[in-house]
């Protein structure tokens, strides 16, 4: 390896593993200060750790929009929505087969298909600026208020609900005190791991002189989606299926409506046709995939170790597809 490359590549690593550690501590000091507070379990299951774990993606694209690096922050937000379900969800049902109990999350599976096409439809301009953004949020605030609503009348025996409320058990009883210190300390490292991602992938991008988008697309797409992806197993072990679906769900709704919306007011700018043409129409076939075979088939909606190997395959054939086009 150049020399060149051996400072960027060894802060890009330390910054995976710091995101990955305190988007960890970010969510339990999140969720905690909410139980101390008498937040309902259910809207700190959908609504606080599903902010929680786009945490890093939003981050991320805070970092890298102010340095002017808008390509980084919006393939970040459409390679970490392929992500989560090519190689998280595909991995998690190789590992076991999921089935999806919940109508709560019968529910919100054409909610994410309609903000995919949504968020489509608002780069069809080429161009991503601060009306797009106001209009994200204003979504995202908008089916926040709908969920919180909605949720409050989901039954107690809801799978989803029981699994919430058994993840939030084991969160640790800390003080008011010592989980706003956890919230606080796990933001502060996220900001810092963010930093040293975004410069290492900038740098690595430069030197191998390949367009930010794809390093976001890639690299800092997979590294911020290694807490979902260790959430996911840990669930599926524990047979938590509607709680790592949720996740899922929750987290490709932000990315599209929080994490677009970051670079859209901080940087705008035009959008790489290859986003139009080649990535954006990738993540909504995900979107359509992982709807299609999550749907009900005789009872319960599943996933089977066939369609998560499926899963897996297509999102392997587009970092192959990513590899050929920027070699070529």
């Amino acid at each position: 390896m150049s020399t060149t490359l051996i400072l960027p590549s060894v802060l890009l690593i330390i910054g995976l593993a710091l995101l990955v550690w305190s988007s960890d501590i970010f969510i339990e000091g999140a969720a905690s200060t909410a139980l101390r507070y008498k937040v309902s379990p259910l809207i700190i299951g959908v609504v606080i750790i599903g902010f929680g774990t786009s945490s890093p993606e939003m981050i991320v694209a805070i970092i890298a929009s102010l340095e002017g690096n808008p390509g980084l922050a919006i393939g970040n937000a459409v390679g970490s929505n392929i992500t989560n379900i090519g190689l998280v969800l595909g991995i998690t049902a190789l590992i076991a087969p999921l089935v999806v109990k919940s109508s709560v999350l019968r529910r919100e599976f054409p909610i994410l298909l309609f903000i995919t096409g949504f968020g489509l439809a608002l780069l069809m301009d080429h161009h991503l600026g601060v009306i797009d953004g106001i209009i994200l949020i204003s979504t995202l605030i908008g089916i926040l208020i709908w969920m919180v609503h909605s949720n409050k009348n989901i039954a107690s025996d809801d799978p989803l609900s029981e699994e919430i409320n058994q993840e939030l058990s084991a969160i640790p009883k800390h003080s008011k005190t010592r989980a706003l210190m956890y919230l606080f300390v796990g933001l502060i490292v996220l900001m810092i791991s963010a930093r040293l991602m975004v410069w290492g992938a900038v740098e690595i991008a430069e030197f191998f002189e390949v367009p930010d988008l794809i390093i976001g697309l890639t690299i800092v797409a997979i590294g911020t989606s290694l807490p979902e992806l260790a959430a996911a197993i840990t669930a599926a072990l524990k047979n938590e299926v509607d709680m790592l679906i949720g996740n899922i769900l929750g987290s490709n709704l932000f990315n599209i409506l929080a994490v677009l919306a970051i670079p859209s007011i901080l940087a705008p700018s035009l959008i790489d046709m290859e986003v139009l043409q080649r990535d954006y129409p990738i993540m909504l076939a995900f979107t359509v995939a992982m709807v299609l075979v999550a749907l009900p088939r005789k009872g319960n909606a599943s996933i089977s170790r066939m369609e998560g190997f499926l899963l897996l395959a297509l999102f392997v054939g587009y970092l192959t597809l990513l590899y050929f086009n920027t070699v070529s």
